[in-house]
């Protein structure tokens, strides 16, 4: 099954000061979710991706079982930042998959709850979700997100955004040996197209991208701090094509964003930006 990003899960410590930072940034950002294991999210739709943000009230893990609350509250015990990777889904499949390949013994988790359309009337929306783990990514949550009313979900009014932002072009992930990771990669993607050279790993999706590199190459590429590796692999920062390079230029000068230039991308680093590297580059 060849499949894309599905979200991001960007963990904050204040969920509306971080709305007001992507708000700056001239993303639309939703009103705030409920989620029903109790996390609240806000969430900015772009063109089948979107970054999530916020956790908090936990149940906790259980055999079996893959609590995304636990996960995001333990994470931000330690740092704010880019805590999980979602992939496009196919519900109990993909729990099943991810079993028989050894990184995930969890059974499906299915959820639903109520979205706001732009109007201002209440549809339902239903996930199903399968969790993996990386015992060298201990600080990412790996899973896939399979949508069962995309209809009331995906929403093109909530896709124009002001910075003509248009996707999220890859997923940046920092580790210290980039591929170690190739093998579980594959896995959890379901198919081996995982690239390896000098530059790192890439795995190229049918929507955006997931690439690792050591912290030295991404500090060099995007001029920013990179994240801690110590307990593994992070998701250090999300690239993010624009259909209007010289119109997103001038919305982050508008939010007054404290953002600079490397390399022919605007780069806003994670002392602004709740721990992520954020780039923003011109869409091929």
């Amino acid at each position: 099954m060849s499949r894309g990003l599905d979200h991001m899960v960007h963990a904050v410590g204040d969920l509306d000061a971080a709305a007001e930072l992507y708000g700056r940034l001239d993303f639309l950002v939703g009103a705030r979710n409920r989620h029903p294991w109790g996390t609240h999210n806000r969430i900015i739709q772009l063109a089948g991706s979107y970054i999530v943000a916020e956790p908090e009230l936990i149940p906790a893990h259980r055999p079996g079982s893959f609590s995304f609350g636990a996960f995001n509250r333990d994470f931000l015990a330690a740092q704010q930042g880019l805590s999980m990777l979602a992939l496009q889904g196919a519900g109990a499949a993909d729990a099943d998959r991810l079993r028989a390949a050894g990184i995930g013994d969890f059974s499906v988790f299915d959820f639903e709850r109520n979205a706001v359309r732009p109007d201002g009337t209440s549809a339902k929306v239903a996930f199903s979700l399968a969790f993996a783990v990386h015992p060298l990514a201990l600080d990412i949550g790996f899973f896939t997100s399979q949508h069962h009313h995309p209809e009331n979900f995906w929403n093109p009014a909530f896709q124009r955004h002001p910075n003509t932002a248009t996707g999220i072009a890859a997923a940046l992930l920092v580790a210290e040996r980039p591929a170690d990771h190739r093998a579980f990669l594959a896995s959890f993607v379901g198919e081996d197209a995982v690239q390896v050279d000098v530059a790192g790993v890439t795995v190229p999706l049918v929507r955006g991208a997931i690439e690792v590199m050591d912290p030295a190459a991404f500090a060099s590429r995007f001029g920013a701090k990179p994240p801690d590796v110590a307990r593994g692999a992070r998701i250090a920062g999300l690239r993010f094509a624009v259909g209007d390079f010289a119109a997103t230029v001038t919305a982050l000068k508008q939010g007054g964003i404290e953002a600079r230039m490397r390399m022919g991308r605007i780069v806003v680093g994670p002392e602004a930006a709740f721990g992520a590297t954020l780039v923003f580059e011109l869409a091929a």
